[in-house]
């Protein structure tokens, strides 16, 4: 049976080299039997955050931020592939994850970073990190950093060069932990209702 999982991207710039990444773990999971969705905050295009799904009074949220309210609660786990900027978070992802909190609950996320530079985005890893502990989700210890980006994978998403190369060595491990922890929050879900 497969996952349904949630690949969420969030640059807004023209020449966007992460969307290589999203692309790449999209197939990759998919060819794993996983049942994927691609969620980019470019194309959902929320404004920058003044209310809370939740702060909307029931059914009168936009129709964009009540669409991704039900596809984040009918996930069981989530990837978040972010790009670094100066050091930190990319803020359109950032944003588009703001407008949520108890529906990210009692699921695992996993980080895939990516730069220009050699860091491979661990700086904005890091701080993904604790942000989606405290939105009430489990954050694998696995991840995937790449880096620098254009000289990993073509712009059809195939990995090139050596850097191609130990990504696609890393996936499988990456893949097999989101997977264990999928499992794992389904039969405590399934066997215990949330404490809140």
């Amino acid at each position: 049976m497969s996952n349904r999982i949630l690949v969420l991207y969030g640059s807004y710039r023209s020449d966007r080299m992460g969307i290589r990444l999203a692309n790449f773990v999209i197939d990759r999971l998919r060819a794993r039997g996983e049942d994927v969705e691609f969620i980019d905050a470019k194309a959902v295009g929320l404004p920058m955050l003044d209310r809370m799904y939740k702060e909307y009074p029931r059914g009168a949220a936009p129709e964009a931020l009540e669409k991704l309210a039900g596809q984040i609660r009918g996930a069981d786990g989530f990837v978040f592939v972010t790009g670094e900027y100066n050091w930190g978070i990319q803020p359109g992802l950032k944003n588009l994850t703001d407008h949520f909190l108890e529906e990210w609950f009692w699921r695992p996320a996993a980080i895939v970073s990516y730069s220009a530079g050699r860091l491979s985005g661990a700086r904005a890893a890091t701080a993904w990190h604790g942000t989606l502990s405290e939105m009430g989700m489990v954050v694998v210890s696995s991840t995937i950093g790449v880096g620098p980006i254009a000289q990993t994978l073509s712009a059809d998403a195939e990995p090139i060069g050596e850097g191609g190369k130990a990504l696609e060595r890393s996936f499988p491990r990456f893949a097999d932990d989101l997977a264990w922890w999928i499992e794992a929050a389904k039969a405590q879900r399934a066997r215990k209702a949330p404490p809140y």
